[in-house]
């Protein structure tokens, strides 16, 4: 029997019930004034809902091969990037070979360059190019990390996310990195507030476990620094995100002026390699954390890796669950990987796409074992009671 083509393309938008990463609606943890690019606005300080961070949804891209087997990714886009699947990017996949992926990314990410790069049309080819990977392990009844090379470790480690580091201590990780709470436009009394709970922090997990501070792109050089210079004597293990994307210049300069073997780190809206080249070429950072779900895909993910593996850097993965932890399980240059705390108060370990995706694997004691991953594709199913909603079929 010959290598399956693709046989149809389809893309759905699923929103609330928890099931969208940025919709958990209230009393999150996640959306409880964290510093942001539109906090220096009062009125959309409190809560990124507010400004908008949940209007895409969630994007689940399914692709069906001649034999039957069906692959399938979830990331953000919404119908915005439901509609550039349907309408633009199928016609690169169906009729198809299967292992054709190097060959589809190309098409896919050239055909879209004169509207794409980067943001919504990034993520959308993303989705499809994770589902290509789901289906060809699938196909091969083998899970994603052995096409990617197969483990080269036995577990992984995590760090947690979440409002509560010293609960994620007890859990058995080896980190926490907390949310900035408070940027440039609330002052000096916002920054003694963010050292203040850094400090506090620090006195419950002691000197040794990793504290981190994501700043989600809020703030400016001079913050940044203040931030960083400020922290350094509560044991900060490295500021994330401090400046919006487009500033590697800033990057650079922060990367010079925070204290001795404090980290700079980036990338999560970062895309390509490209981007990531500007990065690691003008010393931006010393760890890069790209969205697999955003930056390209699995196939864009390879070439990231190897780019930073040349430049002695770190790559750690974004928080997304299996379609990282397929990869990280494989790479000597990503020692660790992230784990969002999705529970709303940041005080269990529960599965980040839930109720979205089924069968998917948490860390135990902050550990997984690669067996956990073994399953063929990313190992995941969908949620047949998440009501999925196809808005351009072609």
């Amino acid at each position: 029997m010959g290598t399956p083509t693709i046989r149809h393309v389809r893309a759905f938008t699923v929103r609330g019930g928890g099931a969208d990463y940025h919709d958990q609606g209230k009393d999150h943890w996640i959306d409880d004034h964290i510093a942001t690019p539109m906090a220096r606005y009062p009125e959309y300080r409190q809560s990124r809902q507010s400004f908008g961070i949940n209007v895409l949804g969630t994007l689940v891209v399914e692709i069906e091969a001649s034999d039957g087997t069906v692959g399938f990714a979830v990331t953000t886009g919404g119908e915005i990037g439901a509609f550039i699947v349907e309408k633009h990017l199928a016609r690169f996949l169906e009729g198809q070979r299967v292992t054709d992926i190097e060959k589809m990314w190309d098409q896919m990410y050239f055909a879209t360059l004169y509207y794409g790069r980067k943001g919504v049309v990034i993520n959308a080819i993303s989705g499809v190019d994770l589902a290509l990977w789901d289906l060809l392990a699938k196909v091969r009844k083998e899970p994603v990390h052995q096409l990617l090379g197969g483990p080269v470790r036995d577990e992984l480690v995590f760090y947690a996310t979440g409002a509560r580091p010293d609960l994620a201590q007890q859990m058995g990780f080896i980190g926490g990195k907390m949310p900035l709470q408070h940027g440039p436009a609330e002052g000096e009394e916002g920054l003694h507030k963010n050292i203040e709970k850094l400090a506090d922090m620090r006195q419950r997990v002691g000197k040794d476990f990793w504290l981190m501070y994501d700043c989600w792109m809020s703030l400016d050089i001079n913050y940044a620094t203040r931030l960083a210079q400020a922290a350094h004597p509560h044991g900060l293990k490295w500021i994330e995100e401090a400046l919006p994307p487009d500033d590697y210049w800033g990057y650079a300069q922060l990367r010079r002026q925070v204290p001795a073997g404090m980290m700079v780190t980036t990338g999560e809206h970062e895309a390509t390699r490209w981007g990531f080249r500007l990065l690691l070429e003008m010393g931006c950072c010393d760890l890069i954390q790209p969205d697999v779900g955003w930056c390209g895909g699995m196939t864009e993910l390879i070439k990231i890796s190897a780019l930073a593996d040349a430049h002695g850097s770190m790559v750690v993965p974004h928080g997304s669950s299996v379609y990282s932890y397929h990869f990280v399980i494989t790479r000597h240059n990503s020692p660790f990987a992230e784990f969002l705390m999705m529970a709303p108060k940041a005080d269990q370990v529960v599965p980040m796409f839930n109720p979205l995706l089924l069968d998917e694997p948490v860390p135990q004691g902050g550990r997984m074992k690669a067996s956990a991953l073994d399953q063929p594709g990313f190992g995941v199913r969908l949620n047949p009671e998440c009501k999925l909603h196809r808005p351009h079929s072609h």
